[in-house]
């Protein structure tokens, strides 16, 4: 790939890992309640949700999505279902309990299964994928090695946005020590999930 393409993509690749969503307000959360590096390592999860969505348009397999109305619906509900489910937990979480789990006692493959299942309850990732992706790609060239390679280049932005929403709900826990702050920040947590849940419900096919 000619470096002018990666000028240009690379920067707008950035802006969509960093956009607020439903996955790195999780790392946010993640991150307060359980600290940088397991919020961090939980990232693991998305990054293979994506990779499986990026391979999904990279095949071509993201037209089914599209004329698939059933099937986009399911995923569409299957997805907001969860996030509702995570928002519930998080409003009744009791903040005096949380203060005396320890990372050890949460375990790594609960929290990635999270971010996993967060991103893959989205289908409108898959078509983001196969609408923003090929728009830097050459026909010109061998179009599954440029696929490829700009995939490669948008886990490892979104592994950097990871690690700032993680960064950003540690400081976040130094503001929320006391379990009323705590309480406050979960439930704020809470109502944006579940709003992330509303539009997700409301998304139509592109």
């Amino acid at each position: 790939m000619d470096l002018a393409t990666l000028i240009l993509f690379l920067p707008a690749c950035f802006a969509l890992n960093m956009a607020p969503g439903p996955n790195n307000l999780l790392s946010v959360s993640n991150a307060t309640r359980y600290g940088f590096r397991r919020a961090c390592t939980a990232g693991i999860g998305r990054i293979l949700a994506f990779a499986g969505m990026i391979a999904l348009a990279g095949a071509g397999l993201s037209v089914v999505l599209q004329t698939s109305e059933w099937l986009f619906h399911a995923i569409k509900i299957i997805g907001a279902g969860y996030l509702l489910y995570l928002a519930w937990q998080l409003w009744r979480a009791n903040p005096e309990a949380e203060q005396q789990v320890t990372g050890a006692t949460v375990g790594f493959f609960a929290l990635a299964r999270q971010e996993f299942l967060v991103a893959a309850g989205n289908p409108k990732a898959i078509l983001l994928f196969t609408a923003f992706l090929p728009q830097f790609v050459d026909p010109a060239h061998p179009v599954p090695a440029q696929f490829a390679v700009l995939g490669v280049l948008f886990l490892l932005l979104e592994w950097i946005a990871i690690s700032a929403y993680a960064w950003m709900g540690l400081h976040m826990r130094r503001w929320f020590a006391e379990p009323r702050g705590k309480r406050i920040f979960n439930r704020c947590c809470a109502g944006l999930l579940s709003a992330a849940a509303s539009v997700l419900l409301m998304a139509k096919r592109a």
